[in-house]
Protein backbone atom coordinates (compact mmCIF):
# COMPACT_ATOMS: atom_id res chain seq x y z
CA UNK A 1 0.00 0.00 0.00
CA UNK A 2 1.40 3.42 -0.95
CA UNK A 3 1.75 6.19 1.60
CA UNK A 4 -0.88 8.20 -0.26
CA UNK A 5 -3.44 5.40 -0.18
CA UNK A 6 -2.74 4.73 3.49
CA UNK A 7 -3.22 8.42 4.32
CA UNK A 8 -6.47 8.53 2.37
CA UNK A 9 -7.81 5.41 4.10
CA UNK A 10 -6.96 6.95 7.48
CA UNK A 11 -8.71 10.20 6.55
CA UNK A 12 -11.85 8.43 5.33
CA UNK A 13 -11.89 6.18 8.39
CA UNK A 14 -11.63 9.24 10.63
CA UNK A 15 -14.63 10.78 8.86
CA UNK A 16 -16.61 7.56 9.41
CA UNK A 17 -15.73 7.42 13.11
CA UNK A 18 -16.61 11.09 13.52
CA UNK A 19 -20.06 10.43 12.03
CA UNK A 20 -20.57 7.40 14.29
CA UNK A 21 -19.50 9.35 17.36
CA UNK A 22 -21.87 12.17 16.46
CA UNK A 23 -24.67 9.62 16.10
CA UNK A 24 -24.54 8.75 19.79
CA UNK A 25 -23.50 12.22 20.97
CA UNK A 26 -26.87 13.59 19.84
CA UNK A 27 -30.08 12.59 21.61
CA UNK A 28 -32.34 11.36 18.82
CA UNK A 29 -35.75 10.13 19.99
CA UNK A 30 -35.85 6.34 20.30
CA UNK A 31 -32.13 5.91 19.57
CA UNK A 32 -29.35 5.07 22.01
CA UNK A 33 -27.25 8.10 22.90
CA UNK A 34 -24.70 9.20 25.47
CA UNK A 35 -27.55 10.83 27.39
CA UNK A 36 -29.97 7.94 27.09
CA UNK A 37 -29.29 4.20 26.99
CA UNK A 38 -31.97 1.91 25.68
CA UNK A 39 -32.89 -1.36 23.99
CA UNK A 40 -30.34 -3.14 26.18
CA UNK A 41 -27.42 -1.01 24.94
CA UNK A 42 -25.59 2.21 25.72
CA UNK A 43 -23.40 4.57 23.71
CA UNK A 44 -20.19 2.71 24.53
CA UNK A 45 -21.47 -0.30 22.57
CA UNK A 46 -21.95 1.77 19.43
CA UNK A 47 -18.60 3.50 19.72
CA UNK A 48 -16.83 0.18 20.21
CA UNK A 49 -18.70 -1.38 17.26
CA UNK A 50 -17.69 1.50 14.99
CA UNK A 51 -14.04 1.23 15.93
CA UNK A 52 -14.07 -2.52 15.43
CA UNK A 53 -15.73 -2.21 12.02
CA UNK A 54 -13.61 0.62 10.62
CA UNK A 55 -10.46 -1.33 9.62
CA UNK A 56 -12.54 -3.76 7.52
CA UNK A 57 -14.66 -1.01 5.95
CA UNK A 58 -11.56 0.83 4.80
CA UNK A 59 -9.46 -2.17 3.78
CA UNK A 60 -7.89 -1.09 0.50
CA UNK A 61 -8.82 -3.07 -2.57
CA UNK A 62 -11.46 -5.23 -0.89
CA UNK A 63 -14.84 -5.84 -2.57
CA UNK A 64 -17.88 -4.24 -0.99
CA UNK A 65 -19.34 -7.55 0.17
CA UNK A 66 -16.11 -8.58 1.86
CA UNK A 67 -15.94 -5.21 3.62
CA UNK A 68 -19.49 -5.67 4.89
CA UNK A 69 -18.92 -9.20 6.15
CA UNK A 70 -15.60 -8.49 7.83
CA UNK A 71 -16.89 -5.28 9.43
CA UNK A 72 -20.01 -6.97 10.82
CA UNK A 73 -17.97 -9.93 12.06
CA UNK A 74 -15.53 -7.59 13.83
CA UNK A 75 -18.29 -5.47 15.38
CA UNK A 76 -20.25 -8.47 16.62
CA UNK A 77 -17.09 -9.99 18.08
CA UNK A 78 -16.27 -6.72 19.83
CA UNK A 79 -19.65 -5.99 21.41
CA UNK A 80 -21.49 -9.31 21.28
CA UNK A 81 -24.49 -8.02 19.36
CA UNK A 82 -25.62 -6.25 16.20
CA UNK A 83 -25.03 -2.57 16.87
CA UNK A 84 -24.23 -1.19 13.41
CA UNK A 85 -25.36 -3.49 10.59
CA UNK A 86 -27.30 -0.72 8.83
CA UNK A 87 -24.44 1.73 9.11
CA UNK A 88 -22.01 -0.84 7.67
CA UNK A 89 -24.33 -1.68 4.76
CA UNK A 90 -24.68 2.00 3.88
CA UNK A 91 -21.09 3.07 4.42
CA UNK A 92 -19.29 0.17 2.68
CA UNK A 93 -20.07 1.32 -0.90
CA UNK A 94 -19.21 4.91 0.06
CA UNK A 95 -15.92 3.78 1.58
CA UNK A 96 -15.06 1.83 -1.57
CA UNK A 97 -15.98 4.82 -3.75
CA UNK A 98 -13.82 7.15 -1.69
CA UNK A 99 -10.86 4.81 -2.20
CA UNK A 100 -11.31 5.01 -5.97
CA UNK A 101 -11.90 8.77 -6.00
CA UNK A 102 -9.80 10.12 -3.13
CA UNK A 103 -9.79 13.63 -4.58
CA UNK A 104 -13.57 13.88 -4.92
CA UNK A 105 -14.33 17.48 -4.00
CA UNK A 106 -18.08 17.48 -4.32
CA UNK A 107 -21.02 15.35 -3.36
CA UNK A 108 -21.90 15.03 -7.04
CA UNK A 109 -18.49 13.57 -7.87
CA UNK A 110 -18.69 11.10 -5.00
CA UNK A 111 -22.26 10.17 -5.85
CA UNK A 112 -21.20 9.34 -9.39
CA UNK A 113 -18.42 7.12 -8.09
CA UNK A 114 -20.78 5.38 -5.65
CA UNK A 115 -23.16 4.67 -8.53
CA UNK A 116 -20.38 3.18 -10.60
CA UNK A 117 -19.26 1.03 -7.70
CA UNK A 118 -22.79 -0.26 -7.19
CA UNK A 119 -22.82 -1.27 -10.83
CA UNK A 120 -19.85 -3.58 -10.26
CA UNK A 121 -21.40 -5.56 -7.39
CA UNK A 122 -21.60 -9.29 -8.11
CA UNK A 123 -22.90 -12.53 -6.65
CA UNK A 124 -19.88 -12.89 -4.38
CA UNK A 125 -20.71 -9.50 -2.89
CA UNK A 126 -24.27 -10.72 -2.31
CA UNK A 127 -23.10 -13.93 -0.64
CA UNK A 128 -20.77 -12.08 1.71
CA UNK A 129 -23.38 -9.44 2.55
CA UNK A 130 -26.09 -12.05 3.13
CA UNK A 131 -23.82 -13.92 5.54
CA UNK A 132 -23.26 -10.67 7.42
CA UNK A 133 -26.97 -9.83 7.59
CA UNK A 134 -27.86 -13.35 8.71
CA UNK A 135 -25.27 -13.21 11.48
CA UNK A 136 -26.26 -9.77 12.70
CA UNK A 137 -30.01 -10.02 12.27
CA UNK A 138 -31.70 -13.33 11.42
CA UNK A 139 -34.83 -11.34 10.58
CA UNK A 140 -33.04 -10.09 7.50
CA UNK A 141 -33.89 -7.05 5.45
CA UNK A 142 -37.20 -8.17 4.11
CA UNK A 143 -35.89 -10.69 1.61
CA UNK A 144 -38.07 -13.68 0.82
CA UNK A 145 -38.05 -16.97 -1.03
CA UNK A 146 -34.88 -18.07 -2.79
CA UNK A 147 -33.15 -14.79 -1.93
CA UNK A 148 -33.71 -14.95 1.82
CA UNK A 149 -30.55 -13.87 3.62
CA UNK A 150 -30.29 -17.28 5.24
CA UNK A 151 -29.91 -18.93 1.86
CA UNK A 152 -27.30 -18.68 -0.88
CA UNK A 153 -28.10 -15.83 -3.29
CA UNK A 154 -28.05 -16.31 -7.04
CA UNK A 155 -28.30 -12.61 -7.88
CA UNK A 156 -25.70 -9.86 -7.59
CA UNK A 157 -25.95 -7.71 -4.47
CA UNK A 158 -27.64 -4.76 -6.12
CA UNK A 159 -30.25 -6.93 -7.80
CA UNK A 160 -30.92 -8.69 -4.51
CA UNK A 161 -31.34 -5.36 -2.74
CA UNK A 162 -33.86 -4.28 -5.36
CA UNK A 163 -36.12 -7.10 -4.19
CA UNK A 164 -36.39 -5.42 -0.79
CA UNK A 165 -36.24 -1.78 -1.90
CA UNK A 166 -39.96 -1.17 -1.52
CA UNK A 167 -39.91 -2.10 2.17
CA UNK A 168 -36.40 -1.33 3.36
CA UNK A 169 -34.75 2.09 3.13
CA UNK A 170 -31.21 0.70 3.19
CA UNK A 171 -31.91 -1.71 0.36
CA UNK A 172 -33.49 1.21 -1.51
CA UNK A 173 -30.17 3.08 -1.47
CA UNK A 174 -28.53 0.22 -3.35
CA UNK A 175 -31.38 0.23 -5.85
CA UNK A 176 -31.55 3.99 -6.45
CA UNK A 177 -27.86 4.87 -6.30
CA UNK A 178 -28.05 6.31 -2.77
CA UNK A 179 -30.43 8.99 -4.03
CA UNK A 180 -32.04 9.55 -0.62
CA UNK A 181 -28.67 10.02 1.05
CA UNK A 182 -27.31 12.41 -1.60
CA UNK A 183 -30.52 14.23 -2.56
CA UNK A 184 -31.96 14.71 0.91
CA UNK A 185 -29.52 13.86 3.68
CA UNK A 186 -26.25 15.36 2.47
CA UNK A 187 -27.57 18.82 1.48
CA UNK A 188 -29.52 19.19 4.73
CA UNK A 189 -26.67 18.01 6.93
CA UNK A 190 -24.16 20.24 5.16
CA UNK A 191 -26.43 23.29 5.41
CA UNK A 192 -27.22 22.93 9.12
CA UNK A 193 -23.66 21.83 10.01
CA UNK A 194 -22.42 25.32 9.13
CA UNK A 195 -23.74 26.39 12.50
CA UNK A 196 -23.98 23.12 14.47
CA UNK A 197 -23.09 19.53 13.59
CA UNK A 198 -25.22 18.36 16.51
CA UNK A 199 -28.31 20.08 15.15
CA UNK A 200 -27.38 18.82 11.69
CA UNK A 201 -27.48 15.22 12.92
CA UNK A 202 -30.83 15.68 14.66
CA UNK A 203 -32.34 17.53 11.69
CA UNK A 204 -31.16 14.92 9.20
CA UNK A 205 -32.44 12.06 11.34
CA UNK A 206 -35.86 13.70 11.69
CA UNK A 207 -36.00 14.45 7.98
CA UNK A 208 -35.47 10.80 7.09
CA UNK A 209 -37.92 9.74 9.79
CA UNK A 210 -40.68 12.01 8.48
CA UNK A 211 -40.12 11.14 4.82
CA UNK A 212 -40.35 7.34 5.05
CA UNK A 213 -41.66 4.85 7.62
CA UNK A 214 -38.59 3.64 9.46
CA UNK A 215 -37.69 0.15 8.21
CA UNK A 216 -36.48 -1.10 11.58
CA UNK A 217 -39.66 0.07 13.30
CA UNK A 218 -41.81 -1.47 10.56
CA UNK A 219 -40.08 -4.85 10.90
CA UNK A 220 -40.48 -4.94 14.67
CA UNK A 221 -43.81 -3.21 15.19
CA UNK A 222 -45.57 -3.16 11.83
CA UNK A 223 -46.08 -0.61 9.10
CA UNK A 224 -48.95 1.13 10.87
CA UNK A 225 -46.76 2.00 13.85
CA UNK A 226 -43.90 3.10 11.58
CA UNK A 227 -46.23 5.29 9.50
CA UNK A 228 -47.72 6.89 12.61
CA UNK A 229 -44.20 7.66 13.82
CA UNK A 230 -43.41 9.33 10.50
CA UNK A 231 -46.48 11.53 10.81
CA UNK A 232 -45.49 12.45 14.35
CA UNK A 233 -41.98 13.30 13.19
CA UNK A 234 -43.36 15.50 10.41
CA UNK A 235 -45.56 17.41 12.84
CA UNK A 236 -42.75 17.89 15.34
CA UNK A 237 -40.25 18.86 12.63
CA UNK A 238 -42.56 21.62 11.47
CA UNK A 239 -42.40 23.07 14.96
CA UNK A 240 -38.65 22.54 15.38
CA UNK A 241 -37.73 24.19 12.07
CA UNK A 242 -35.55 22.70 9.34
CA UNK A 243 -32.39 23.27 11.39
CA UNK A 244 -34.05 22.10 14.64
CA UNK A 245 -33.21 25.49 16.09
CA UNK A 246 -36.54 25.58 17.94
CA UNK A 247 -36.26 22.03 19.31
CA UNK A 248 -36.29 22.12 23.10
CA UNK A 249 -34.10 19.58 24.91
CA UNK A 250 -36.91 18.72 27.32
CA UNK A 251 -39.28 17.94 24.44
CA UNK A 252 -36.70 15.75 22.69
CA UNK A 253 -36.01 13.96 25.99
CA UNK A 254 -39.69 13.32 26.68
CA UNK A 255 -40.25 11.98 23.17
CA UNK A 256 -37.16 9.79 23.50
CA UNK A 257 -38.35 8.32 26.81
CA UNK A 258 -41.83 7.67 25.44
CA UNK A 259 -40.54 5.80 22.39
CA UNK A 260 -38.13 3.69 24.42
CA UNK A 261 -40.90 2.79 26.84
CA UNK A 262 -42.68 1.22 23.85
CA UNK A 263 -39.51 -0.45 22.56
CA UNK A 264 -39.51 1.73 19.44
CA UNK A 265 -36.09 2.41 17.89
CA UNK A 266 -36.05 4.29 14.55
CA UNK A 267 -32.62 2.86 13.78
CA UNK A 268 -32.79 2.98 10.00
CA UNK A 269 -33.40 6.73 10.02
CA UNK A 270 -30.35 7.11 12.26
CA UNK A 271 -28.26 4.90 9.95
CA UNK A 272 -29.17 7.07 6.95
CA UNK A 273 -28.24 10.20 8.89
CA UNK A 274 -24.86 8.66 9.76
CA UNK A 275 -24.24 7.93 6.07
CA UNK A 276 -25.04 11.55 5.17
CA UNK A 277 -22.73 12.83 7.90
CA UNK A 278 -19.97 10.46 6.76
CA UNK A 279 -20.19 11.83 3.20
CA UNK A 280 -20.05 15.43 4.43
CA UNK A 281 -17.13 14.82 6.79
CA UNK A 282 -15.23 12.85 4.14
CA UNK A 283 -15.61 15.65 1.59
CA UNK A 284 -14.44 18.26 4.07
CA UNK A 285 -11.31 16.24 4.74
CA UNK A 286 -10.63 15.29 1.08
Amino acid sequence: MSAGVAQHDATASAAFLRACDLDVAVRKPGNVSADSAGHGMDATVFRAAARAAAPALFASGKPVGRRIEAAVDAACAAVGCNANLGIVLLCAPIAAALEEAPRARSAAMLRDRVGKRLGTLDVDDARAAFRAVARANPGGLGYAGEHDVRGVPTLDLRAAMRLAADRDSIARQYANGFADVFDDGVPLFARVARTSVERAMLATFLDFLRRWPDSHVARKHGLDVASALSRDAAARSAGYGEDCGRAQPEDIAAWDVALKARGINPGTSADLAVAAAFVCFALVEA
